[in-house]
């Protein structure tokens, strides 16, 4: 019989702080994500990765973390919500933009919206309407409509300042 069964220790930085746990083979990341370390802002929305609300970064590119095994991130470096922005500290330029423009309402999909606009932003700073709209294609929003989501992303790439 194999090992594969076993719990598997698991060690990577996550929001700039180190992090081990011991996890099942078959966790997945969002679920060590929100569970094991209690960083709520990464939501499970469809667990098929379809609707983005689950969207994190691993070593700087934008992910769906249902698609993750925790132990496939064993060694990474991991960037979610809660770290664009420290706490007590400024708002993160996205998440700023989203405020002011009223690219939220419920606010379940805004963790993953912000974290695939900041990718989008890093591989393209300037993006055309259709360029955001299509970078954002991936992320599931059931209350703007997006527009105001493709406004707020075209007025922190017009600013130019993604941190």
């Amino acid at each position: 019989m194999s090992d594969s069964g076993k719990p598997h220790e698991v060690a990577f930085e996550i929001n700039g702080k180190r992090a081990a746990l011991v996890v099942e083979p078959r966790k997945l990341l969002v679920h060590a994500i929100r569970e094991d370390l209690g960083l709520t802002g990464t939501h499970v929305g469809c667990d098929t990765s379809q609707c983005g609300a689950c969207t994190v970064e691993i070593d700087g590119q934008a992910v769906k973390s249902c698609t993750v095994l925790a132990v496939m991130a064993d060694g990474t470096s991991i960037t979610t919500i809660e770290g664009l922005t420290p706490p007590g500290g400024a708002l993160h330029p996205i998440q700023e933009a989203f405020h002011e423009h009223h690219a939220l309402q419920c606010g379940f999909c805004t963790s993953g919206m912000v974290m695939t606009v900041r990718q989008l932003l890093k591989t393209n700073p300037a993006p055309s309407e259709d360029e955001i709209r299509r970078g954002i294609a991936g992320n599931i929003c059931r209350c703007t409509g997006y527009q105001n989501i493709v406004q707020a992303t075209k007025s922190v790439a017009s600013k130019g300042v993604l941190r």
